[in-house]
């Protein structure tokens, strides 16, 4: 709670603070040893060998945190998994970025990441759908596919020995995004499971998690880009992304791609891990208590919030036993 940075009055204060009270009771019964701060004791069994990793360091004879985050193990590695940190990229992650730079056979993206990523030319389909050779005709024309400031969605293939990060864009729902608001919050939000892609059916939003902390809230479409679709398309279909482009986006979608985008604000701001299960229920939650957009980032709606997940915790926890 001392990291919001929320005008709250008294009354809103003892709220807030009674229901992180009662969340961080569930969290500690639940994993007492899961989250640490600087100089905390991490607990392990010393009697076995162990190795100790990022985040931690041998003081006095007891393995201590150096970093504010969660403990975690592989095999036996101990290390510490900061919490306000750049992203960490692992195969098979989905992501979202920004487009920097236009380059020789390749675009580079800012991803929240120590560099910069880049995906090449060839790790994507081309406007023909047919699987060939790049041509110099192709490295010409990409900054019709591709250009700076572009907002785009990839995943992660693998590493390179050189610590540097390629991307690869071979699928439909992959490519540029386009009607909607891009929101960046801490990576460490964002927990990585098998569905990244949303499509919030009611409010015709896509929703779009990427592990790197950019969230894509926008105008359902069909195929994001005639680009990434692996089909022929013939000289009529080229046309169609850009008259779409051109379409206008009704006053009813943008207000649900608003409501949608504060909905994640908030749950950044409290520090909730951002799921489509929570960002709805805070949704649904701001429609009930007939609250407008721009009042949902005001000081009570972050306490409803919190104080509603709060009783969503404790019914699981009394489900549980």
């Amino acid at each position: 709670m001392r990291g919001l940075q929320l005008p709250l009055n008294q009354t809103q204060r003892v709220r807030l603070q009674r229901a992180f009270e009662k969340l961080h009771s569930l969290s500690s019964k639940a994993n007492s040893d899961a989250s640490v701060t600087v100089a905390d004791a991490i607990p392990v069994n010393y009697e076995d060998a162990f190795l100790k990793g990022h985040g931690t360091m041998d003081l006095n004879g007891e393995l201590v945190a150096t970093v504010c985050g969660v403990v975690e193990g592989v095999n036996k590695l101990v290390y510490v998994r900061a919490l306000r940190a750049r992203y960490k990229p692992e195969v098979g992650d989905i992501v979202v970025g920004r487009v920097v730079e236009v380059a020789q056979k390749r675009w580079r993206w800012e991803i929240n990441f120590s560099q910069d990523a880049v995906l090449m030319l060839s790790s994507m389909n081309m406007p023909d759908g047919i699987q060939r050779r790049r041509t110099a005709l192709d490295e010409l024309n990409m900054r019709s596919i591709f250009e700076e400031n572009d907002v785009v969605c990839a995943e992660v293939p693998n590493f390179q020995h050189d610590g540097s990060l390629q991307l690869q864009a071979r699928s439909q729902k992959y490519g540029k995004l386009e009607k909607g608001q891009l929101l960046i919050i801490d990576p460490y939000l964002v927990k990585k499971s098998k569905l990244h892609f949303h499509y919030l059916e009611q409010f015709g939003v896509d929703l779009i998690l990427g592990r790197n902390g950019f969230i894509w809230v926008g105008e359902h479409v069909e195929a994001r880009d005639s680009v990434l679709v692996n089909q022929p398309s013939s000289s009529e279909q080229s046309t169609v992304p850009e008259e779409k482009n051109q379409a206008y986006t009704p006053l009813e979608m943008r207000q649900n791609i608003c409501r949608i985008a504060n909905a994640v604000r908030v749950l950044s701001t409290l520090g909730f891990n951002v799921d489509a299960d929570l960002i709805m229920e805070t949704v649904e939650l701001s429609s009930a208590v007939n609250i407008d957009i721009h009042d949902m980032l005001g000081s009570e709606f972050h306490v409803l919030v919190a104080e509603k997940e709060a009783v969503h915790r404790s019914l699981m926890t009394k489900r549980i036993r």
